[in-house]
């Protein structure tokens, strides 16, 4: 089995051009079971009503295709009432797993401590978008006036909130891995996942040397092909991989109290 834990619905500037048919059938040719999805909004500062608008093309996908999909709820913790009251409305639909944040506030913002604490009391997965050096953070921010976080900011949150489950997106995002991957050393209540479109060799076993075989998780960011061969290139065993293709999400999906 093979489960995707960082995928996307197309919608809102992601995916463009591409079709919900298009996502199960690159799952099909890949022999991805299941991918875990969410619709996170591109703006800065996304409105309460534009979250649910996003969460809402990510229901009607699970509704869509239920044998294949579950999904993110995604929020601007920035709105923190009608964030916690979309985190209830979205929770309470068969198929949705977890919470979606992106760049609008960085991991160790404490606008995030609710949210870490309705997750945590839940045994929610957190996906946490991430850039990953401090360099690059900067230069996104000063480029698009944002708050990306790195494994540093998200490593900060895991250790203050230690039974919390987070996952940090995309190593293979661009940046610097090799300190990400070092960097999350720290905050073992993280796992990383090994999507994005960056290739390079080795990024998968040293995750796995440094991290442990339980903390690294299978995604694609829609770069699925990628995605895939990363995995397949490893110097892994085949039962090593089964962790990273599902035994971990799988593990993850369990810690769930809801």
């Amino acid at each position: 089995m093979r489960i995707d834990v960082h995928s996307h619905v197309p919608g809102f500037g992601l995916a463009e051009g591409s079709t919900l048919a298009n996502l199960i059938d690159a799952m099909d040719r890949l022999e991805i079971d299941w991918a875990w999805v969410s619709a996170p909004r591109l703006e800065c500062t996304p409105t309460p009503d534009q979250a649910r608008e996003a969460n809402d093309l990510v229901i009607a996908a699970l509704r869509s295709y239920p044998a294949r999909l579950k999904g993110y709820c995604y929020i601007n913790p920035g709105y923190q009432r009608e964030a916690l009251a979309e985190l209830e409305r979205c929770l309470r639909i068969p198929g949705m797993i977890g919470i979606k944040l992106y760049y609008q506030y960085r991991a160790n913002d404490p606008v995030q401590y609710p949210i870490a604490e309705y997750a945590m009391s839940r045994g929610l997965p957190i996906l946490f978008h991430a850039a990953n050096t401090p360099e690059l953070t900067r230069g996104l921010e000063a480029e698009r006036n944002h708050s990306s976080s790195h494994a540093g900011h998200i490593a900060e949150l895991a250790r203050r909130f230690p039974e919390l489950i987070l996952i940090e997106a995309h190593l293979g995002g661009g940046g610097d891995w090799e300190w990400a991957i070092k960097t999350l050393c720290s905050a073992p209540n993280v796992r990383a996942d090994t999507s994005g479109s960056v290739i390079d060799d080795g990024l998968v076993d040293m995750a796995v040397r440094e991290l442990g075989l339980k903390r690294v998780v299978f995604g694609t960011d829609l770069s699925v092909e990628a995605g895939v061969g990363k995995v397949l290139a490893a110097e892994l065993s085949d039962a090593e991989r089964e962790y990273i293709w599902w035994r971990n999400a799988q593990a993850i999906l369990e810690a769930r109290r809801t």
